[in-house]
């Protein structure tokens, strides 16, 4: 497969040793994008619809809730799988996401095999 018909994840996370294993885990796999808060999320994805959206919660400025949130409101943008990769793993931080449209939330420290298999399930790959 070449790259150009590689999925493409969107890492949205502050914390560079995050993105970094991240990287590794998909980087085989897909094309993979990183933003480092949440305006510069919004700033990619007008240039460039990424096929899912792995976004934290806790970022300086707009936290990955209003961006989830922005992201879900907009047509352009609606349809982008968002699933929620945070430290923040309280029973209410999980529903609040899930009601603003992610479809999953996984909670740090993260396993290497549920962010392969949850990326996989949501891109159907």
């Amino acid at each position: 497969m070449s790259e150009s018909d590689l999925k493409n994840v969107l890492i949205v996370d502050d914390t560079e040793t995050n993105i970094d294993i991240l990287l590794e885990i998909l980087d085989d796999d897909y094309e993979v994008s990183v933003a480092t808060d949440g305006e510069s999320c919004l700033e990619f994805i007008e240039d460039e619809l990424p096929d899912l959206i792995l976004l934290d919660i806790m970022m300086p400025g707009m936290d990955g809730y209003e961006v989830c949130s922005r992201l879900k409101a907009d047509k352009r943008t609606s349809h982008i799988p968002v699933v929620f990769i945070t430290a923040k793993d309280d029973a209410s931080d999980r529903q609040r996401g899930l009601e603003l449209g992610a479809l999953d939330y996984i909670a740090k420290p993260f396993d290497t095999a549920v962010v392969k298999e949850t990326v996989k399930k949501y891109l159907l790959t």
